[in-house]
């Protein structure tokens, strides 16, 4: 577990982790500075637990990333799990995680879901597997091997919910810092899922925390675009994000292609969406233009891997100004 500024809630996270049905061998916690009472909570939650608590202080604030990088190098144990210092984990998170393990010898990682609460610790009703659209449909396509095409385009395992065997950390260390929103419980996921080594158990073994404050969170599903938007909005602010999307699929592409542990026929696929999105930023000023390398694109199945109404964004190539 990492902490930050967390004194609201570390100390009903660190309660829930003394509740366990099967209590952890040891607590790794790393601390990136800060300047409230967290310090003190861990310090004195140490001194009343019957496991082992392991406390590091960064002299440097090094960020979410590093920090957890520092704290699963610390650990010993054959499995590590991952923890938000605002959650709260279900009696049976380490349980049913060590039975997973037990019972799938040949995987290396495994998520959950969550039971989204608020910041007075109060159910929302939503899970968030529904968030992020991890369907059953899109369960069975998991485990049917597409999991890393699945996490070229969206985020399904949240890092609160995570576990891995300390057997893996070669593998998937050290985490990256250069490529964009890409940190490190999306590394590790990625990492395993090319390797097909990452599964998930279908309860809420965590209740995940949203509030206002978190460094990360499932943001507001951005406003439709409508077809009358097509017609009148402006190309050059969407395009910054598409430029954006560009380079990060161009960073992640190179950082994995320079692996040799990585099957590099799994990343033909980012590099063809790399030069989509290119592709979708040189589109011609004016529409009459766009319109046969648009059709080029659309022949080559390339606006329809990133699936959803994919229809649309041909029409707004066509007809945005």
């Amino acid at each position: 577990m990492c902490t930050y500024n967390g004194e609201r809630y570390v100390l009903e996270q660190l309660a829930s982790i003394a509740k366990q049905e099967r209590l952890p061998d040891e607590l790794i916690v790393v601390d990136d500075g800060s300047t409230d009472s967290t310090v003190n909570i861990v310090r004195q939650f140490a001194e009343s637990v019957p496991f082992t608590v392991k406390f590091y202080e960064n002299q440097k604030n090094l960020g979410s990333t590093k920090s957890f990088e520092r704290a699963v190098s610390a650990c010993t144990g054959d499995l590590i799990a991952f923890a938000d210092q605002d959650d709260v984990w279900r009696e049976d998170r380490l349980s049913k995680t060590e039975a997973y393990f037990h019972d799938n010898p040949s995987m290396d990682a495994v998520f959950s879901d969550a039971e989204i609460i608020n910041d007075d610790s109060v159910p929302q009703g939503r899970k968030i597997w529904e968030e992020v659209q991890f369907t059953p449909e899109a369960q069975t396509r998991w485990l049917q091997g597409e999991a890393y095409q699945m996490l070229y385009f969206s985020y399904v395992v949240t890092g609160a919910t995570l576990a891995v065997r300390r057997s893996v950390l070669p593998t998937i260390i050290p985490f990256p810092t250069n490529v964009p929103v890409l940190i490190h419980d999306a590394w590790i996921a990625l990492i395993l899922a090319l390797h097909e080594k990452i599964g998930f158990i279908d309860e809420c073994l965590i209740f995940y925390r949203q509030h206002t404050q978190q460094q990360v969170g499932f943001k507001p599903a951005r406003e439709k675009v409508t077809l009358r938007d097509r017609f009148t909005r402006g190309r050059e602010g969407k395009m910054v994000y598409v430029l954006q999307l560009a380079d990060r699929y161009h960073q992640l592409y190179k950082l994995l292609n320079s692996r040799t542990d990585i099957d590099k026929h799994k990343i033909v696929l980012l590099k063809r969406m790399q030069d989509h999105l290119a592709q979708r930023t040189k589109l011609s000023a004016g529409r009459f233009g766009r319109v046969v390398p648009v059709f080029r694109e659309l022949g080559r199945g390339n606006y329809q891997l990133f699936g959803g109404h994919w229809w649309l964004t041909i029409i707004g190539d066509l007809l945005e100004d």
